[in-house]
């Protein structure tokens, strides 16, 4: 029984290992992202929130 939870062991230790090479990677792939383009936070819409020039106005669709 010693040699099942030793192997357990080491597959669980394996898997740890996968996952934070995979988050390694996918930590260094948003870096290269961000450092080249120059954005402000990566996001491709602008000005969403600002202030309107005029108030809106919302009409009912008739007909």
């Amino acid at each position: 029984m010693a040699d099942s939870s030793g192997e357990r062991e080491s597959d669980q230790d394996e898997v740890k290992r996968r996952f934070r090479e995979a988050l390694e990677r996918k930590r260094g792939a948003s870096e290269e992202k961000s450092s080249g383009g120059g954005a402000r936070n990566g996001s491709k819409v602008r000005g969403t929130h600002d202030r309107a020039d005029h108030q809106r106005q919302f009409r009912r669709k008739s007909g």
